[in-house]
């Protein structure tokens, strides 16, 4: 299938895509890729994956053994559906238009606060206190009121965190719901 031949990809097209790790797998790899890769790299790099050793200690059944089910299955089905590209004389694969429609499923709805940065702003705050403390000499009772300020910050921290995490997850992404 060319780019001009590629329709638009439904979401059961897009899920039934990525239910399989392999075909996970194939886009992910083909995407950090510069241009197309040849389908026995593609197999040696999944197979080593899957069988948790380097590529070069895969044994030759390991190789094949994923090398034809790539081939055989799951490569003509990224085809099929637009995403790849495969080429048959050379056997290299390639990203294709509908693999650029399959990663919107994934994209963020919104931009997510950036809470490492909050606790890192409290945890210098509450340093700076603490030596401030300790230079001037305040009383041991201060010291421990500035300590309780700081963790109740770190604990109002959290649970905003916390409530903000469980608002995210609860919400279905608008561009999962499907639109007729």
């Amino acid at each position: 299938m060319s780019d001009a031949d590629y329709h638009s990809l439904s979401q059961d097209t897009v899920f039934d895509l990525l239910s399989n790790s392999r075909r996970r797998f194939v886009l992910h790899y083909l995407e950090r890729a510069d241009g197309s890769v040849r389908l026995s790299e593609l197999a040696a790099e999944i197979a080593a994956i899957e069988n948790e050793v380097s590529v070069e200690e895969l044994t030759s059944q390991q190789r094949k053994r994923t090398y034809v089910s790539l081939y055989q299955t799951h490569i003509p089905k990224l085809q099929d559906a637009g995403a790849v590209s495969y080429d048959a004389e050379t056997g290299r694969v390639e990203l294709a238009a509908g693999a650029g429609e399959i990663g919107e499923y994934f994209q963020q709805q919104g931009t997510d606060r950036p809470w490492q940065y909050y606790y890192l702003l409290l945890a210098v705050i509450g340093l700076v206190l603490y030596v401030f403390a300790a230079v001037v000499g305040v009383s041991t009772g201060v010291q421990f009121l500035l300590g309780v300020i700081v963790l109740a910050a770190f604990g109002a921290i959290a649970a905003a965190h916390y409530v903000s995490v469980r608002r995210q997850r609860t919400d279905l992404p608008t561009n999962l719901i499907e639109r007729e």
